[in-house]
């Protein structure tokens, strides 16, 4: 299930930030202007190849321990980006094949590519919804227009590499609040959050690239991330840098620097 605002096309005419993150997973859905971007901000931070897939290694291990540990069914994910698959729903149906999952995104080429993310197993179901974050009400009502969660029962609200793209004048933390007030006890808040704790100047600069180049973004300190969780209950091991929650053993037995990746990453749950 899909839905669409009328009249969106595609803009090749600057980079997008999900295009440019395709890049960096080593995808193929970006244009040459996107990669003119991605390549400006990796010279910045040669290390952000790396924190993209930190970034997606957070969502999968974020989403087993959710449905594992505590008997999460249900997912709403924001800023879903270009399908890269296993995507969140195939992460979760493979721990609960009847878990269900709501993704939106504001850009139409994520729409292009949606049939991705209707692959659900039989006894699960997946749906698509094209809605804005800034926009916390529309989004919520198309959610629940699109019929697929039970807001009677716990919904995870994942947002990962998102909420960096939302900045002050949007109010970030209400929008948090809006997209947690419907959800019942037990739901919960996965997400992680690029910052510039551990090297101030390089990230000063992907900053500055990113806001040439049409996103702006607002890098968060650990106590600004951390309000995002106000009220919920954080789960071990809190708000720490990416590859430092709940981690698997490293394929090479190296383990980055906190500096490297620059993405603190927490789940919490709604009581």
């Amino acid at each position: 299930m899909t839905t669409r605002q009328a009249g969106r096309d595609l803009d090749t005419s600057r980079p997008h930030s999900a295009r440019m993150y395709d890049y960096f997973l080593g995808g193929k859905d970006h244009f040459p202007i996107d990669k003119d971007a991605a390549l400006v901000a990796a010279q910045a931070h040669p290390g952000i190849y790396l924190t993209a897939r930190e970034n997606r290694a957070f969502m999968h291990r974020a989403t087993r321990v959710l449905a594992q540990e505590h008997g999460i069914r249900q997912w709403l994910d924001i800023g879903t980006g270009i399908p890269t698959e296993p995507n969140l729903h195939q992460v979760a149906q493979s721990v609960a094949s009847d878990a269900r999952v709501v993704y939106a995104d504001n850009d139409p080429l994520v729409l292009k590519y949606a049939e991705r993310l209707m692959r659900s197993t039989t006894q699960g179901r997946t749906a698509y919804v094209e809605a804005d974050a800034t926009d916390a009400d529309s989004l919520m009502s198309a959610v629940e227009d699109a019929g697929v969660l039970d807001f009677s029962r716990p919904i995870a609200l994942s947002l990962n590499a998102l909420m960096h793209f939302i900045t002050a004048p949007n109010d970030p933390y209400a929008i948090i609040r809006r997209l947690l007030e419907p959800l019942p006890v037990g739901s919960a808040l996965a997400m992680n959050h690029c910052t510039p704790d551990f090297d101030p100047e390089t990230w000063s600069k992907v900053a500055e690239v990113y806001t040439k180049s049409g996103s702006p973004v607002d890098f968060r300190s650990h106590a600004d991330v951390l309000r995002f969780f106000d009220g919920l209950d954080l789960i071990e091991p809190g708000l720490v840098c990416c590859h430092r929650w709940r981690p698997d053993a490293p394929a090479d037995g190296t383990e980055p620097t906190d500096a490297q990746i620059s993405l603190l990453a927490g789940v919490g749950i709604k009581r």
